[in-house]
């Protein structure tokens, strides 16, 4: 079994502190995102920050409101009996528990509380005491990369990969919220190529639009992605970094375009579909003689020329040798038949039922005129009609 498919097309939606400490309105994040998530058909997973607040921060600076982090963690901390609450309701929601720690007593935390995996932050990417607890818990780990160096990430991708844990690397620019042209995107080919045995994603914070990232970055072959979600309530505005419900769901729709864009396997060639072959066998140009030639003649390059259109049971431009014996006369101008050679070609009824379906037929049907025209606007004299060709055709609508 792969160990990496539980980061496969997996969402991370993460709270950090917007529920503000207090657990009616991590409920209601929950409550509305998995909504969006189902709605979708994704998978996702609500991701909670723990902390163990007394120990985190030194007891002599608890009361520095000066210190943005600190005057944040303590006024919007929870205990661990809240965090059971809204863990238990994540998974009540069909989504998937997740958190990142930020001391050990955290990552006790999460094994308490059944968390599935397990994020280590940007901020932690070389905090070795914390990385060594999370590495004993055995749990799938993601980590955003943000402000890293080189050595640091491999440090990290030798880490687990010597005790056998799943890890996935998300590119990350740690700044809130980000810029379009502060995305560096071109990370995750660089990534994939450093870490071929890992699932590579993107933590993402821009704030001008929900779906260019996503759709470049599955493209390059992200597979795993993570917003900071909000809700708009109780007077709080949503974070420009943060994305609301609404913002979610295009994000979500904006991966399905992606993903139907892109298509299938990057490891194998695809198999063209039979309207695409149809279509281009209309282009092939089929095989026609230059002049009368008798049963058992031997044709030479010479004496052929190709010409569209190709017809049922014609040979194509893809087939005819110099050599071939006829079995049949052809007269000058005609076409050449598979039925008309003694080649390999019409002894294999595969091919040969194949060389027969393509192509035109030699007969137009009888309801068409030569001076039919190819489009509905265009009159029988070469002019167009008052509805134009804009308005057969329309624009293709934007994504939504």
């Amino acid at each position: 079994m792969n160990q990496n498919k539980i980061f496969e097309d997996l969402f991370v939606l993460e709270i950090a502190n917007n529920h503000w400490g207090d657990v009616n309105r991590g409920l209601k994040i929950i409550s509305d995102f998995s909504k969006i998530v189902r709605f979708n058909s994704v998978r996702a997973a609500i991701k909670f920050q723990f902390r163990d607040v007394e120990t985190l921060i030194h007891k002599d600076y608890h009361q520095r409101v000066d210190v943005r982090y600190i005057k944040k963690t303590l006024a919007t901390q929870l205990t661990n009996n809240q965090y059971a609450t809204l863990v238990e309701a994540t998974r009540k929601s069909g989504c998937i528990p997740m958190s990142s720690p930020f001391d050990e007593r955290s990552v006790d935390q999460c094994v308490e509380l059944g968390i599935e995996v397990i994020k280590l932050a940007s901020s932690e990417l070389n905090d070795w005491f914390l990385i060594e607890k999370i590495a004993k818990t055995k749990k799938p780990v993601i980590a955003s990369t943000g402000g890293s160096s080189l050595k640091d990430m491999d440090d990290l991708v030798k880490f687990f990969e010597n005790r056998n844990i799943p890890l996935a690397l998300n590119h990350c620019v740690s700044i809130y919220p980000s810029e379009d042209g502060e995305l560096e995107l071109n990370q995750i080919d660089f990534l994939k190529e450093r870490y071929p045995g890992h699932v590579i994603g993107l933590s993402t914070h821009e704030y001008h639009n929900w779906e260019s990232s996503m759709i470049i970055a599955y493209a390059k072959g992200a597979r795993t992605f993570e917003r900071h979600i909000d809700i708009d309530k109780d007077g709080i505005p949503v974070s420009p970094y943060c994305s609301s419900p609404q913002q979610i769901d295009s994000w979500f729709k904006a991966y399905w375009k992606a993903k139907e864009m892109c298509g299938g396997s990057t490891e194998m060639k695809r198999v063209p579909p039979l309207k695409e072959i149809q279509y281009l066998d209309e282009t092939v140009r089929g095989v026609y003689v230059k002049r009368d030639l008798p049963i058992g003649h031997i044709i030479t390059g010479d004496e052929v020329y190709l010409a569209i259109p190709l017809l049922k049971g014609q040979l194509s431009s893809r087939e005819i040798m110099s050599g071939e014996v006829l079995i049949k006369a052809v007269k000058k101008d005609r076409p050449l038949f598979i039925d008309m050679i003694d080649s390999p070609y019409a002894y294999n009824d595969i091919l040969k039922k194949h060389i027969y379906n393509r192509g035109v037929d030699p007969n137009p049907p009888k309801h068409l005129k030569a001076s039919d025209k190819l489009y509905p606007w265009q009159k029988g004299n070469g002019q167009k009609s008052r509805r134009s060709a804009k308005e057969h055709h329309p624009p293709a609508p934007a994504i939504s």
